[in-house]
C-alpha cells in the first residue's frame, strides 16, 4: 500500500529548519541541509580521486544528510540508497585500510575483466526494475523507476568504488548524468550542479585511476 502524502515525508517535518533558505540560485531557494551536503560530497570525492581513505568518514556524513534531504523531497529510492552508503562506505573505509586482493596483498587500483563489467552491468540491469517496482507499489513517488535506476548504479558503483576498481568511474559518470535530470525534476538545484560537478570528475578519476592501474616500466637489465 503506498505512503500518502501525510505519511513518510510528513514524518520529517522536524527536518524543515535546516530546510529553510540559505540563498537562491536560478530563482530557487536553496537549504541550509542541501548546503553542507554538498560541500562534504565534493570533498569526498576530491579524496577519491587521491585514494585517500579519509573519502569514506566524508561520505558517511554526506550521505546521512543526503538521505534526509531525498526523503523530504520523496525521493525514496535515493533516500534508501543513501543509507546503504553509509553501511557500504563503513565496509569501503575497512576495504582500502585493511582489505586483499585474491593474492591476499592489500588492495591496489586496478581494472575488472571483461566477464566482471558484464556481471556487473547485468547486477544493474536486475536491480533496476526490481527497485523501481518496490518504489511504484509502496511509495507515493512520482519517479519510481528513475529513482530505481539511479538507485541501481549507485549500489554498484560504491561496491566497485570499494574495491578500488577503475570501472567505478565510467560507472559514476553514467549515474551522475541521469542523476542531475532527476534532480532537475525535483529543483534541487545546487544538488544539480553537485552532479555535474561529479559528472566531470567521474571523467578526471577515470582518467588518473587508469593511469595508477598501469603496470610501470621494467627496469633495463643492468640498469
Amino acid at each position: 500500500m503506498a505512503v500518502g502524502p501525510d505519511g513518510l515525508a510528513a514524518s520529517l517535518a522536524w527536518l524543515d529548519p535546516w530546510l529553510a533558505p540559505s540563498f537562491t540560485a536560478w530563482g530557487v531557494p536553496v537549504s541550509q541541509l542541501e548546503c553542507w551536503a554538498f560541500v562534504l560530497s565534493l570533498l569526498m570525492v576530491g579524496l577519491n580521486l587521491k585514494v585517500n581513505a579519509l573519502a569514506w568518514p566524508l561520505a558517511i556524513i554526506s550521505s546521512v544528510l543526503y538521505s534526509l534531504l531525498f526523503a523530504r523531497s520523496k525521493l525514496y529510492g535515493e533516500a534508501s540508497l543513501q543509507v546503504l552508503f553509509v553501511i557500504i562506505s563503513c565496509w569501503g573505509w575497512w576495504q582500502w585500510v585493511r582489505g586483499v586482493g585474491r593474492d591476499q596483498r592489500p588492495l591496489s587500483v586496478r581494472a575488472l575483466s571483461p566477464s566482471g563489467r558484464w556481471l556487473a552491468l547485468c547486477v544493474s540491469l536486475l536491480l533496476w526494475p526490481a527497485l523501481g517496482f518496490l518504489l511504484h507499489h509502496i511509495t507515493d513517488s512520482d519517479v519510481p523507476y528513475m529513482d530505481a535506476l539511479v538507485t541501481a548504479g549507485s549500489v554498484v558503483g560504491q561496491w566497485l568504488l570499494a574495491r578500488k576498481w577503475v570501472d567505478n568511474w565510467p560507472c559514476w559518470l553514467l549515474v551522475n548524468l541521469i542523476s542531475m535530470g532527476l534532480f532537475a525534476y525535483k529543483q534541487l538545484w545546487l544538488t544539480v550542479l553537485l552532479y555535474g560537478l561529479f559528472a566531470i570528475l567521474s571523467v578526471v578519476g577515470w582518467r588518473a585511476w587508469l593511469r595508477m592501474s598501469q603496470p610501470g616500466p621494467t627496469p633495463a637489465a643492468g640498469g
